[in-house]
């Protein structure tokens, strides 16, 4: 592909919802972005970057769980699975952030197959508000 093929643009159309938009647009306002366009290449550029690392043997990285500790025996489930797990989890830290809402933020190293399979089943809990992953893919030194 050429340069000039490259900068070519596409125009697509997206369904979202009234919510959504209006959340976007305040933000929008308020930190001086003016182009919705502009907005969402940047957004679609970082959701890219961000998604790399699965294509990649062996990843490095963070992941973490913003939860509600009185839904159910989550705690005990996050526990169980990181036990599961174990291969690949460095260490953990437990957040205390009010009465019923806890951080977990685990490290992690391993095959990004098995670290997948790590964020699908602590995505599938019920109690999770979020689960937000930083990983990078390791090079490996030959």
């Amino acid at each position: 592909m050429s340069d000039k093929e490259k900068s070519i643009g596409v125009k697509f159309g997206v369904y979202i919802q009234r919510e959504l938009i209006e959340e976007l647009d305040r933000i929008m306002l308020n930190s001086g972005i003016r182009n919705r366009s502009k907005l969402l290449q940047e957004a679609l550029r970082l959701f890219i970057i961000e998604n790399r690392w699965i294509s990649s043997k062996e990843v490095v990285g963070s992941i973490s769980i913003l939860y509600n500790h009185d839904v159910g025996d989550i705690d005990e489930r996050l526990t169980d699975i990181q036990h599961t797990f174990r291969d690949i989890i460095i260490s953990s830290m437990h957040i205390h952030l009010d009465e019923d809402t806890c951080m977990l933020v685990i490290a992690v190293r391993g095959d990004s197959q098995r670290i997948k399979e790590f964020l699908d089943s602590i995505r599938m809990l019920k109690g999770t508000l979020l689960v937000k992953h930083s990983l990078l893919a390791v090079r490996n030194r030959e």
